[in-house]
């Protein structure tokens, strides 16, 4: 087992995009070829949307057993079910509305009505009860269940889920899930996985297109402060693999860059 990590270099987010969905197909028909089901973290954004479209667009989509396949999120906004900028709202339109995967499979952070708690305490309950929902779907002894891929965005800044650079949740590192107050960027409140939780991962999935996550791109690579640029903390426990386009890699040593592409 190695702690592999390689950047795959696209012309553009269209060819990113596709490449990605080509070979999350191929990889989850290998996993469930050796296990009875698999575990998937999913994340939002435009190129992290634009991969589940792109699966969902694949003449291969059905070649993957989705009975067996659990999804998660590495985060979400604290937003009513069903608001358009809801990740899993996102999701569902792009790529989960069109597969056979079970409802009890999907599993959703919650949301203000949803919450039987008081304002104060709905956040922090609803962080719990994710924390809750992913232990009872872990392995004796675990916490966490075991997740196969874990796709991640990468923001400017280099947060990824909801870890932002020098915040309280970025340094998280007893919970799984969390909740997130005066996010930088709207809205202020989210709930997350941390990065121990997102570590725990076999493959995680970093994507990400356009020239203003060159900077955040490199410095995660050139091994930045994981406080000051979150992204630099993703580690899969086999791999770490970041798809860019031409524009996201402009500060990349070309000794990094796989020459798989």
């Amino acid at each position: 087992m190695t702690n592999e990590r390689r950047v795959l270099v696209h012309r553009d987010a269209q060819e990113l995009t596709g490449s990605v969905a080509a070979r999350f197909i191929t990889k989850m028909i290998d996993i469930l070829d050796e296990k009875p089901e698999a575990h998937v973290v999913l994340t939002g954004g435009r190129v992290g949307v634009g991969i589940l479209g792109a699966i969902n667009e694949s003449h291969a989509r059905d070649s993957i057993d989705w009975a067996r396949v659990h999804v998660w999120w590495g985060d979400e906004r604290w937003l009513p079910v069903g608001h358009e900028e809801r990740n899993d709202t996102q999701a569902d339109l792009a790529l989960l509305d069109h597969v056979g995967i079970p409802a009890a499979n999907v599993h959703r952070y919650g949301a203000p009505d949803d919450a039987t708690e008081s304002d104060d305490g709905a956040l922090d309950a609803a962080a719990a009860r994710y924390s809750d929902e992913l232990a009872a779907h872990a392995a004796d002894g675990s916490t966490l269940p075991t997740f196969e891929i874990t796709f991640l965005g990468v923001g400017p800044d280099g947060h990824i889920a909801s870890l932002f650079p020098d915040a309280p949740g970025v340094r998280e590192q007893a919970a799984t899930a969390i909740a997130v107050r005066n996010s930088p960027k709207p809205p202020p409140e989210r709930l997350s996985l941390t990065l121990p939780a997102i570590n725990s991962s076999e493959r995680i999935w970093l994507a990400m297109a356009g020239p203003d996550k060159a900077s955040a791109l490199g410095l995660a690579l050139a091994g930045a402060s994981i406080i000051e640029v979150p992204a630099a903390g993703a580690k899969g426990v086999r791999r770490t693999v970041f798809f860019v386009d031409e524009e996201a890699a402009q500060e990349v040593p070309d000794n990094l860059i796989s020459q798989e592409y």
